[in-house]
């Protein structure tokens, strides 16, 4: 594969991240097209996870504690996508209104999707 075609695509294509807080679920589409589904913790029923259409913000490598292996923030204050110190958490509505999913997910969807990607929550 060569590098530069590959980040070019990358640069190129429209990702787009849809969580169905019903399913446990988080889809990847790049350009309209489903990619990938993680499964996912959200919050629990007294900090629900924010339903509405959100952007990335910012990204964290790193982030320590109950983050787990990266960040990825939301446009709306203090809420994000984030890998989990408690992979049992994932299928369960248990977090402070964060979408959690296993490190390994996490770390991809860091590598995946640029900041301004556009996420969903249902």
């Amino acid at each position: 594969m060569n590098i530069y075609r590959d980040l070019f695509l990358r640069v190129q294509s429209t990702y787009e991240i849809l969580v169905n807080t019903n399913k446990f679920l988080l889809s990847l589409f790049q350009d309209g097209k489903l990619i990938k589904n993680y499964p996912i913790a959200i919050g629990k029923p007294s900090t629900p996870t924010p339903k509405g259409t959100f952007t990335i913000v910012n990204k964290a490598h790193n982030p320590g504690g109950p983050f787990g292996a990266r960040w990825l923030g939301l446009s709306i204050k203090g809420y994000g996508i984030h890998g989990t110190n408690d992979p049992s958490s994932i299928g369960k509505a248990v977090s402070n209104g964060c979408i959690r999913t296993y490190n390994d997910n996490i770390i991809e969807l860091y590598n995946t999707v640029p900041i301004g990607t556009t996420v969903r929550i249902l």
